[in-house]
């Protein structure tokens, strides 16, 4: 016996209708647009000069090529004073930046007046450029490497001290709040829970800074704090090209050899 069963009715499904972006998406887009026509004119922003401009190009290779290598050991020689301004710098800001975090941090301090000031002092430092502070050392101690670790110091301070306190922000609450109930004092947290916790990415983020303040040191040169970059700044000055090329491929090796060894630490804490 065959059992007919009825049709079943297919309903009609409307196709999925176009979803146009919302009104404040638009209107984002439109301001960003705006911002970056403004920003073209203000900064006269313009290929064709470049374009224009490719004999002054041609004439300054021209002069710069090939480098002039009877310079390598004044800059070899140069570039270890950099190396020395940038680990100088970096590491007389770690008890400074060290103690500006803990005092700047959630996870450590729970008075609001010392967790604000910290901050501040850590804003000011930050957003002060180390080549403001660079010009400011060499007119109270001179020309020299000793202003470009000055600058670093203060400068360092307040980028690190940030980094860290972020990173002690970051670590497990559970141990914190473990020890905070147990009636245990901010300074037993900090060296119970956060700094055990927090430590490898502290040392990461060292070697990182440090790897910056290399680079940071060779601008500071350029103002007269010592350094290959004050030999970059004096070939610039009587046009010897030749001189300055070879100067910036030592800074290139050495840049690419620091990057390389921090990166592997970082890797090798990490792990």
């Amino acid at each position: 016996m065959t059992v007919r069963t009825k049709p079943r009715l297919v309903t009609p499904v409307d196709p999925p209708r176009r979803r146009w972006p919302s009104p404040v998406i638009i209107s984002v887009l439109a301001v960003l647009v705006a911002v970056h026509v403004l920003a073209w004119r203000g900064t006269g922003f313009s290929p064709g000069a470049l374009i224009d401009g490719w004999r002054g190009m041609a004439d300054f290779l021209g002069q710069a090529l090939p480098p002039d290598l009877s310079v390598l050991p004044d800059s070899l020689d140069a570039t270890v004073v950099t190396l020395y301004i940038a680990l100088l710098g970096t590491t007389f800001s770690v008890p400074f930046a060290f103690v500006l975090a803990v005092l700047g941090s959630r996870a450590t301090t729970r008075n609001t007046i010392v967790y604000q000031v910290a901050r501040s002092i850590l804003s000011f430092l930050r957003s002060v450029p180390d080549v403001v502070f660079a010009l400011i050392f060499v007119t109270a101690v001179g020309l020299g490497p000793f202003a470009g670790v000055l600058a670093l110091v203060f400068h360092n301070t307040g980028v690190m001290g940030k980094l860290w306190a972020e990173a002690m922000e970051e670590t497990d609450p559970g141990p914190r709040e473990a020890l905070q109930v147990a009636g245990a004092s901010g300074a037993q947290i900090a060296t119970n829970a956060v700094l055990p916790a927090a430590m490898p990415q502290l040392v990461g983020l060292l070697l990182y800074r440090f790897d910056v303040n290399v680079r940071s040191s060779l601008v500071l040169g350029l103002v007269g704090a010592g350094g290959i970059g004050f030999l970059i700044n004096q070939s610039i000055k009587v046009f010897r090209f030749d001189q300055m090329v070879t100067h910036i491929l030592v800074v290139l090796v050495v840049v690419v050899v620091v990057d390389q060894l921090s990166a592997y630490v970082r890797r090798r804490i990490a792990a």
